[in-house]
């Protein structure tokens, strides 16, 4: 992404705009408009650190069991991920739980009385389902699964990332050509 900025002087005074835009394809901007920005920053993917951090700040506060050694995995896994197809796939994880739950044939009795979903060989298992839960009344009581690593592999085994190499070096080209490095 290339982020522009100009700062101008308004009116007859010392006041001053800043004007800030970004873009995924600055190459396409007309050479008017490039010269009025000031300064033509490229901001490349995010690197194996930001990945790390931008899948814990997508999950938030979100039930997991994820270590930190998960969250590395992850990152390194990410190569050529950008922040928008991180945030696409913990969107994707987020349902993953859901899914869970409803195709769940076994569910047991956790602490608090929450049913959670579960195989057949885990303690206290009954076969049930979500809608048989829910047509005893207990709809409010089914608990989803923390977001496991599974949960990950499982959409990350059918998401691409969204920017090519060949957009990349296009990107490059152009700073190379009218930018600078972010």
């Amino acid at each position: 992404m290339y982020c522009f900025s100009n700062v101008q002087g308004v009116g007859h005074n010392d006041d001053k705009v800043l004007v800030l835009a970004a873009t995924n394809t600055p190459y396409s901007l007309d050479q008017a408009v490039r010269r009025r920005f000031d300064k033509r920053i490229y901001i490349p993917l995010p690197d194996m650190k930001a990945r790390q951090h931008m899948f814990k700040v997508h999950l938030g506060d979100t039930p997991h069991s994820l270590t930190e050694s998960d969250f590395e995995s992850l990152a390194r896994r990410t190569d050529g991920f950008s922040g928008s197809d991180i945030a696409v796939c913990v969107k994707d994880v987020l349902f993953e739980p859901v899914r869970k739950t409803q195709d769940a044939m076994f569910f047991f009795k956790a602490d608090g009385g929450m049913w959670m979903p579960c195989g057949p060989k885990q303690p206290g298992a009954v076969q049930t389902t979500m809608q048989e839960l829910a047509t005893k009344g207990l709809a409010a009581q089914i608990l989803p699964p923390p977001i496991s690593r599974t949960d990950f592999e499982k959409v990350l085994a059918r998401q691409r990332p969204t920017v090519s190499k060949k957009d990349l070096e296009v990107h490059e080209r152009f700073t190379k050509e009218f930018g600078e490095e972010g």
